[in-house]
């Protein structure tokens, strides 16, 4: 008993000790620009290993040289009420949660009818069914988490997905929510999202897709710009799809509404 007391004694140490060291890193984000974070870190060291090269444009702008069109059309596509929330939106969280359920049962019942009608397809035919011939699609999940969760877990997590993940993440969220302001969370986020392969921050895809700085940016430029964020680089690949159209439209009529920290 004594050895397991020893072991959880040093278990809760380490636990405090960490989350002690996140304090430091976010403290000295209040005035100090991280050169990188975790996730891009990541990708970087995924194109070395799976492209052969890195393919990288970065650069870091103050939140006065950002446009607030992007601010605006970020906070309406991600985040609309991150002025006044304490970090975690828990009604977002469980409306997700109750359209993800729902998203997994439709595409089950999909997936059932499809086999049936391959099986029956196979019989007529008079060959042998295999199931694995039927593709599965894959199921699009919807998700509550608040810009600040976003840049917590980008900052310094992993890509690991957890229920101990998932509450240091909570954790770091209402850090970034104590020690910095609004305003400065908001200048971190705009300058590490991923905009499409190798392409980070506000600026470089503001040169990338409109060849114009990050504090030009027009309104519907900024609406395509915050239409990406969910999935940046199947945008980049598919930039002109319907959806993504009639999405920037609506994120183009609720930007008036946005209100900036």
């Amino acid at each position: 008993m004594k050895s397991i007391a020893r072991w959880l004694g040093w278990a809760l140490l380490l636990a405090l000790g960490l989350q002690l060291f996140f304090v430091g890193r976010i403290a000295l984000m209040a005035s100090i620009d991280p050169a990188s974070t975790a996730f891009e870190r990541s990708e970087a060291w995924r194109q070395v290993r799976h492209e052969g090269h890195l393919r990288w444009s970065q650069q870091w702008m103050p939140y006065s040289r950002i446009s607030d069109h992007l601010k605006r059309a970020v906070i309406a596509a991600e985040d609309d009420d991150f002025a006044n929330h304490d970090g975690v939106q828990w009604d977002a969280i469980e409306k997700a949660r109750a359209r993800n359920a729902r998203a997994m049962e439709r595409a089950e019942q999909q997936q059932e009818q499809a086999l049936a009608r391959a099986q029956a397809q196979a019989k007529k035919r008079g060959e042998t069914f295999d199931p694995s011939t039927v593709p599965t699609r894959p199921v699009k999940l919807m998700g509550g988490s608040t810009i600040t969760q976003q840049l917590a877990k980008n900052l310094l997590l992993s890509s690991e997905r957890s229920l101990l993940r998932k509450g240091q993440e909570l954790a770091l969220t209402y850090m970034l929510e104590y020690l910095l302001s609004k305003e400065r969370i908001l200048e971190l986020y705009l300058n590490h999202a991923e905009w499409g392969n190798g392409i980070f921050g506000a600026e470089a895809a503001a040169q990338h897709y409109f060849g114009k700085p990050a504090a030009q940016l027009a309104p519907l430029e900024a609406a395509r710009l915050a239409i990406m964020l969910p999935n940046p680089k199947g945008a980049e690949k598919n930039p002109q799809t319907a959806y993504l159209n009639r999405r920037t439209a609506t994120i183009a009529a609720r930007m008036r509404y946005a209100e900036l920290p």
